[in-house]
Parts: structure tokens; sequence; C-alpha cells
């Protein structure tokens, strides 16, 4: 059950990805062992990203119930890990028009009243469990890269006002420019006031910590490479030994393959995002630039560009991109965005770069979330395909689910009917990684108009 859409050095769970955020988590977090031998519990959740943890600190902490993860990798090898740190609204690729003809005005305002409260939940999350997750900036901004992309804010913030009821401010070039972001690609901002930055590392680990605290197994380096239905029940095989339960969570987002459960073969899509660090950057050289914000800043491309200021000074750029993944692709991945830093940044062009990495994200074909029972198999859940969007998304997922599959209320607004649409499936099967060579030359194209 490997992930076969890209490059196998996507997909390999020996060693944890070196990226910033690994050097500067701190320890990891002790107790988490891989499976060994045959056991049992209520709940198996697979996957030990932000869903699966959330999920499984809700189920044991609030509703008292036996609950296990099994991570493929080291815990925190995957998104949860090494993603850019955005706390923020988002996780759907729909368009608002698309939105309310398939579900109405009032359940697409009650998507947006979830995500909200997802990221609110974050900065529950980490206050009730002493998480230090190095909370940064106030809200988000989305930049307009071209003039005549300042149109596009303006018909987002439109949609705040008379759809979304998200709190959002219109800002010109020069309102941008005095609250702490100038360049050649930033004609105008559109500020969401819900969210924050974050390191997302360190949040992990705290969620597995918080896990571990009450009562959580975790089982790490755990690949489920087997799965059979035993009476009512489920059981789990891995290489050293198997796991049975009642119910299964399948929590794997990006590194979800077609082989797990059939019902899911085919509706997601893995998408590769990169990022590329620098060296810490001198207060003189950051007002040069006229970038002072450590507020996360995303812009209006359509292959998004998402950037900030990390606590020590050093820039962030990540980038969707990329549909291989090879060591040599990612090379000249990594070639390209430092090039982009001095298009973007004249102040900052040649600048060292002392990280890169990239990982999954996960789209889904309804481009939305998918969260939800399986129709013919009721003993099994499912949480996945946040866009790129899954600080957020992904710990309030897991909630919703954990407290859905045993019966006990959604929390909040509940789970929006955008989120509990069926599954739908991808062209190509197999070969659907296609589809975004595609789509990706349609952006370029459109990114330049």
């Amino acid at each position: 059950m490997t992930q076969t859409l890209y490059h196998p050095a996507t997909a390999d769970t020996s060693r944890t990805v070196p990226s910033y955020w690994e050097d500067t988590a701190g320890p990891a977090p002790e107790g988490c062992v891989p499976l060994a031998g045959d056991e049992a519990c209520d709940v198996a959740v697979i996957g030990g990203g932000y869903t699966g943890l959330s999920a499984a600190l809700h189920l044991a902490r609030d509703l008292n119930v036996d609950v296990r993860v099994l991570e493929a990798g080291p815990i925190g090898w995957g998104a949860s890990g090494r993603n850019g740190g955005f706390n923020c609204v988002g996780a759907a690729k729909l368009s608002g028009p698309a939105m309310l003809q398939r579900v109405g005005r009032d359940e697409v305002r009650r998507y947006y009243a979830a995500q909200v409260e997802a990221t609110e939940l974050v900065a529950a999350l980490a206050r009730d469990e002493g998480i230090d997750l190095d909370r940064r900036g106030d809200g988000v901004i989305s930049v307009a890269h071209k003039p005549s992309r300042t149109r596009e804010l303006e018909e987002d913030a439109r949609w705040d006002r008379e759809v979304s009821g998200l709190t959002s401010t219109l800002w010109s070039r020069d309102e941008l420019r005095e609250r702490g972001h100038a360049g050649p690609e930033a004609h105008g901002g559109l500020h969401h006031a819900a969210g924050f930055g974050l390191h997302p590392l360190k949040y992990h680990r705290g969620l597995t910590r918080a896990a571990l605290a009450r009562g959580v197994m975790i089982h790490d380096r755990s690949r489920v490479s087997g799965w059979q239905r035993e009476g009512g029940g489920h059981r789990l095989m891995t290489a050293g030994g198997s796991l049975r339960a009642k119910r299964v969570l399948i929590a794997t987002n990006g590194y979800t393959t077609d082989g797990l459960h059939p019902y899911l073969a085919g509706t997601f899509l893995p998408a590769l995002s990169n990022i590329v660090v620098t060296r810490p950057l001198t207060e003189a050289e950051r007002a040069a630039q006229g970038w002072t914000t450590e507020t996360p800043l995303s812009d209006t491309r359509n292959l998004l560009f998402y950037f900030r200021l990390l606590t020590d000074g050093r820039l962030l750029l990540g980038a969707r991109g990329g549909t291989w993944g090879s060591p040599e692709a990612s090379a000249r991945y990594r070639r390209w965005l430092e090039g982009r830093i001095g298009i973007a940044y004249p102040a900052w062009r040649g600048v060292e770069t002392t990280h890169f990495w990239s990982g999954l994200v996960c789209l889904s074909a309804n481009l939305t979330p998918m969260l939800g029972q399986v129709p013919d198999d009721p003993g099994v859940w499912y949480a996945l395909a946040y866009h790129g969007n899954g600080v957020a998304s992904a710990g309030w997922a897991g909630r919703a689910v954990a407290h859905a599959m045993i019966g006990s209320p959604v929390p909040g607004v509940g789970i929006p009917a955008l989120m509990a649409t069926p599954p739908a499936r991808f062209p190509l099967g197999a070969h659907r990684r296609w589809l975004l060579k595609a789509a990706y030359l349609k952006f370029m194209v459109q990114d330049l108009l």
C-alpha cells in the first residue's frame, strides 16, 4: 500500500525529511513505538498527522474511547510536520458560484463558519494543552501579484460581505506597504482576520504529547500493509503485528493510496508543494525591501505562492508545482524558487538559502474536503483532502469525525454539506497525476495575464 502516483522518494519513510522545522522544533516526543504483536482497540486511526492526532486526542480526552494511531513513518514525517505553518481559512478549491449551486447559501455560510472554528480550535488546543507553537501575525493576507488581480481581491471582499460572513478588509498598494509588505508583485491586499502563522512541527509534536498523555497508543513506523474484515470488526496488518478494531478512521490525506480502501480509490489527487527558506535577514535588509509584517501571506496566482517572515528573520517561500518529485526534479525546483526570490523581492536577490523540502497536499475530485462514513462499510470513516490548507481544517476534521463516529453531537456548526458530499472520482485512474500537468500549463498562462 505504498504511494505510486509520484517518485518513490516522496514516500520514503525510512527517515524524517530535513527542513527548517525539523532543525528548530526541539526534541521529538518520547513514547511512540512501532506496533508489535497482536493488539486490539475500539478505534484505530490510520495516519498520525493533524487529522489523526486530533481525532485520537478528542476520542481519548473528551469521549473516553480506547484509540490507537498507526503512522507509516516517524511521527511528524508527513505534511503536518513540513507545511508552511498557515493556520487559515481555505481547504476548498471550488469556486463561489459552484459552491452556491451545489449546496445553497446557508450551507456555504455554514462551511465558512466551520473554517473559522477550525482556526480557533488550533488556538484552543495550544492553550488547553500547553503547546508553544510560535504564534506569529494577525490573520492572513492575500496579495495581488499583478495590477489586474486587484479586481479579484475586490470580488473576494464582496463575497465575504454578501455570502461567506468572513471578516476581511481590502487594502490598496499603499495601505499594504504601510502595514509592512512591499514589492514589485504587491499591488494590493485582502486581509482576513481569522488565523495566524505558527511552527507546524511544534504544533504537531504538542498534539502528539497531548494524545500520549491521555493514554493514546501511537505506533509510528507502522505502515498498514493489509486489511481484513473479521466479524463486525477490522484487522489492520503491519510489518510488526496486527491491530484489531471495531472502527477505523482513514486520516492519511496526501499520502493516501488507492489500495488502502476501495471506496476512496481515485477520489483524491496528491499534489507537490515546495518550500525554500533563506538565511536570517538583518533588520536593515528587511527594511530595504519594505517587509516587516509577520502576518502570513499568499498571492493571487493560480499556482499559488505563499510566504512569511519567520521568528529569526528568515524568508519562507513556498509554491505549488512539480509533478514527479524525484531528487533531480526537486533540485531543479529549488533553483527555480531561489530565482523567484530576486524577482519578487529585488533587495534580497542572491540571498543564501539554507533549507529546501517538499511534500504532498491532497485534492479531491469534488474540490472540497472529504469527511464521512463508508456506506457499505459503516465501521470505516475518512477525513482528508484539505487542498493545501490543512493546518486548521485537519484538526477540526479530526475532532468532527471523532464525535460523529461514536454518535456524539459534533461540536459547533457540525459537518457542513460541502464536506459531507459523497466522493467523486477523477478520470484516468492511476494515471490521474497527468491531469496536473495539463492544469499547471493552463494556470501558468493565466498567471501571466
